[in-house]
């Protein structure tokens, strides 16, 4: 979860009800494990296919595992949509409507002794125009199904990054709920 700027911007450290509390510098957040406020964006076609992005291999973590259409951290100045939004155009190169559909806490150990502690704003949209990744953030994309990700996370659980193990659960009972011949999202 990178801006665009790099690994050295300052993150919003939050309490468990998402109340700042102060910032700290990126990487010394997550080295020390510190909850901080970030964002997942769950991007949809009209089939209900969910866009994943495989991580580039010079990621300061996860490089190469699959994961949502995009993650990041609002600057201390943005508001958590405007940031999403922000950063999918970085990412993927593109924009769509987006609707926080819940909330949640997680923490989760990654690679060089790092720590995702983080109150993550979900957010979900639905998109079917071109995708245009960021080299720098992507290496991959594609289009699959809910079942197909559950059977694959099942499968190869280290293929994925270990937030989007822990999100998916929570986005596919939503998704469960969601008709997309209507506009629910």
């Amino acid at each position: 979860m990178e801006a665009v700027q790099g690994t050295s911007h300052h993150l919003i450290l939050v309490d468990e009800n998402d109340r700042p509390v102060g910032l700290c510098e990126k990487m010394e957040a997550h080295r020390k494990g510190l909850l901080h406020r970030a964002f997942s964006i769950f991007i949809f076609n009209q089939q209900g296919q969910m866009l994943l992005q495989q991580r580039a291999l010079g990621k300061y973590h996860s490089g190469g595992c699959w994961t949502n259409a995009c993650c990041s951290h609002p600057f201390p100045t943005e508001e958590n949509r405007e940031a999403a939004l922000r950063r999918l155009q970085e990412e993927m190169g593109f924009t769509t409507p987006l609707t926080k559909v819940f909330d949640f806490c997680y923490r989760a150990d990654v690679e060089n002794g790092l720590t995702e502690h983080e109150f993550d704003h979900v957010f979900v949209g639905i998109y079917e125009g071109p995708v245009s990744i960021n080299r720098e953030e992507a290496m991959d994309y594609c289009y699959k199904s809910m079942s197909e990700i559950e059977e694959s996370i099942t499968l190869y659980p280290t293929r994925y990054t270990p937030w989007f193990r822990i999100a998916f659960p929570k986005v596919n009972e939503w998704y469960q709920q969601q008709s997309f011949q209507e506009t629910a999202i």
